[in-house]
Formats: C-alpha cells, structure tokens, sequence
C-alpha cells in the first residue's frame, strides 16, 4: 500500500448525500479481483446512459478535474453494500482522500486498508470546501495527515481528528499484509521452534 503523508492536489465537489456503493462501483463490476482497470465503472451510471454512451457533465469527466485525487462530498458517503471494489475503483482513478460530513462505517474502514484518507468534517466545513472545489483546476488543496491539516486555495487551515492507529497505518503504508510482515521475524522464530519440538507437524 502506497505511503499518504502530504497531497496537494485539485479536489472535485460531488454534494450528493447517502452516495452508495453500488453509485460508485455497480454489480456488474464485481467479477474481478484485481484492483486495477476499476476507474473504467467508477460512478458508472453517472457518467454513461443505457448504451453505454458517455454523458455530459459528470465532475470526474470534466477537464478542470481530469487530476483531481480530493473528492468532496455529502453526507453518508459509501453507505450500502460493504463491496471493497468501492475504494479500490476510486483509488484507480486517482482518489487519495475523500472530505464529508459522514461516511458509512464498512467504506471508512475499508479506505484505511486501501491507501485513501476519509476525513470526516463538520458540514459548515465541507461546505466551505464544496465552494473551493467549485473553482475547478484553480481549486487547489493540500492535506497534511502528520499535522492533521487542511489548507485551502486561499491559505485558510482547517484541522481534522484521524485515528491514531490508522493514521500511522497511512503515514507508513501499512495494510493488514504490511501490519503482519512487521511481525515477520517472530512469526519465523515460531515456525522454526515447533518445526524442532514438533517435527512430524512438517512432513
């Protein structure tokens, strides 16, 4: 999993509340395992018709925000199903960190295991930041998880509250396979200890 220290970046507005995640990554896309090539169905039904053909007007398709890794959003993002495709879609679009008022436990947690900051903020907040994203390429944000800041285009700070836990899990790039190698070391000593007081365990 990709370290997240600092990201400055374009943030795209979405003020769209109780966003699920069959919105963000639909059935159909649920085959595959990989997390690569998901960005293809990511708010799929937002951004083309019955045909397949690409609408017009869909935040993400619009060149101001071709490279926007922010999205700010409303309430309740990630709510429904717990499908883990959800944050593995908006990962492989280039997302890092999601800002709204709320989130859906299963997706918040499932974000911290994929590489993505959700930072939850008070509405007023991400209302003020909704104005920013609306400036398009021009609205600039960077975020700061060691010192737990957000600095919009215009200099303006906002402070935000992350888990400890998860924060250093980000700050190191660390997912449940990073957390279990750290223990590597013990978990070989282990092995090699019963292996020797119980060696038929091995045949």
């Amino acid at each position: 999993m990709d370290k997240f220290d600092k990201l400055t970046a374009s943030a795209a507005p979405l003020p769209m509340v109780n966003v699920d995640t069959d919105m963000i990554i639909p059935k159909q896309f649920l085959k595959t395992i990989k997390r690569t090539g998901l960005s293809e169905g990511l708010f799929y039904e937002m951004r083309y018709d019955e045909k397949g053909e690409p609408k017009e007007g869909f935040v993400l398709d619009q060149p101001a925000y071709k490279d926007a890794k922010i999205l700010v959003a409303g309430e309740n993002f990630g709510c429904g199903s717990s499908r883990e495709h959800a944050p593995w879609a908006l990962l492989d679009a280039g997302i890092r960190c999601i800002i709204a008022p709320s989130f859906a436990d299963i997706f918040y947690n499932n974000c911290f295991k994929n590489g993505i900051l959700p930072i939850k903020l008070p509405k007023e907040q991400v209302d003020l930041l909704l104005d920013d994203a609306e400036r398009g390429a021009n609205a600039v944000i960077s975020i700061d998880l060691e010192e737990q800041t957000i600095t919009g285009p215009d200099g303006g700070e906002i402070s935000f509250e992350v888990d400890a836990f998860r924060k250093h899990c980000l700050l190191n790039g660390l997912d449940d396979i990073g957390l279990t190698l750290q223990k590597a070391e013990a978990i070989s000593g282990y092995e090699e200890k019963q292996r020797l007081s119980q060696p038929w365990l091995a045949d």
